[in-house]
């Protein structure tokens, strides 16, 4: 999938179309500084959002297929876990 649309509108499609999302992919992906407003949405509309662990270098590799990002060589990309959000079916 090529993202070519920005905003909170473009990341609650992205969750919405079964994609899952971190708040490092919702910011640097869409622009969306607060992923927490359109989860607690999408719950109030009765969407079942499940929540999980991902590691940041997984994270670093989804991201990779969209943009050119990069850490510093020291950061421990395999021991950090963020908090992946997705629609549930």
């Amino acid at each position: 999938m090529t993202i070519q649309f920005h905003g909170v509108r473009a990341a609650r499609d992205y969750l919405l179309e079964g994609f899952p999302l971190t708040r490092v992919e919702a910011l640097l992906l869409f622009g969306v500084p607060d992923l927490t407003k359109i989860i607690s949405d999408l719950r109030a509309e009765r969407y079942i959002v499940v929540r999980s662990s991902i590691t940041f270098a997984a994270v670093l590799v989804r991201l990779r297929q969209h943009i050119d990002v990069g850490t510093p060589t020291e950061l421990p990309v395999r021991d950090i876990q963020l908090t992946e959000y997705r629609v549930s079916a």
